[in-house]
């Protein structure tokens, strides 16, 4: 992603001005790799930091790029949470790819604004906990399985305008095998709202009064 500075004439001629007004370029969180408990709070600070900044500046919303193979439901769950915590609306943009709790992350950019690039990727999945151990543990465990695949697929499916059980349903379509998405299949069924990664725009203008 990148971004264009368009600057007042009068203030290009002031390398000094100009200086002065690069603060106000946007705040923007970048969220490549793996969704783990340091990353997930990594996140949260990086957003809460966004969120004053992008107030102070009187931006309007901030864009959040994701590059992740996923990871941990839990640490995507807190990250949900700061995101529908913060004040000001995120944008999310895929680039390369977005899977498993990067999809679910995917989802929660604001109506309009969930972006993915002409040849990112996106994957759905049921969640997969790998555990091992007496029968009992074995049985919680998937109880736990089964609970946070009704919220990360309830989440999804709300984001996206549907209801409780579409995500799954398509799934249970395909066998519950990994679902690849193009896309366009993320326009298809209203999880991507525009496919090109956007430019952002930040016009630097000079202002002078007097009282």
């Amino acid at each position: 992603m990148r971004y264009i500075l368009n600057v007042d004439e009068r203030i290009r001629t002031s390398d000094e001005a100009l200086n002065k007004q690069l603060w106000k370029l946007p705040v923007m969180i970048p969220f490549h790799g793996t969704f783990s408990e340091e990353a997930g709070a990594k996140f949260r600070e990086q957003l809460e930091a966004a969120e004053d900044a992008a107030l102070k500046i009187g931006q309007k919303i901030i864009p959040i790029t994701i590059d992740s193979y996923g990871g941990s439901v839990y640490a995507l769950l807190g990250m949900i949470d700061a995101i529908e915590q913060c004040s000001i609306p995120v944008a999310t943009i895929v680039e390369s790819k977005a899977m498993s709790c990067g999809a679910i992350l995917f989802s929660c950019g604001a109506a309009g604004h969930r972006y993915i690039g002409p040849n990112a990727t996106v994957m759905i999945h049921t969640v997969a906990s790998g555990d091992f151990g007496k029968v009992d543990e074995l049985k919680s465990s998937t109880a736990e399985s089964d609970r946070l695949n009704e919220k990360v697929f309830g989440l999804l499916a709300k984001n996206c305008g549907h209801k409780d059980n579409y995500f799954i349903d398509q799934l249970k379509e395909r066998k519950m095998a990994d679902w690849f998405l193009t896309p366009q299949d993320c326009i298809t069924h209203k999880l991507a709202t525009k496919i090109h990664i956007p430019t952002i725009k930040v016009d630097v203008k000079y202002d002078f009064t007097i009282d």
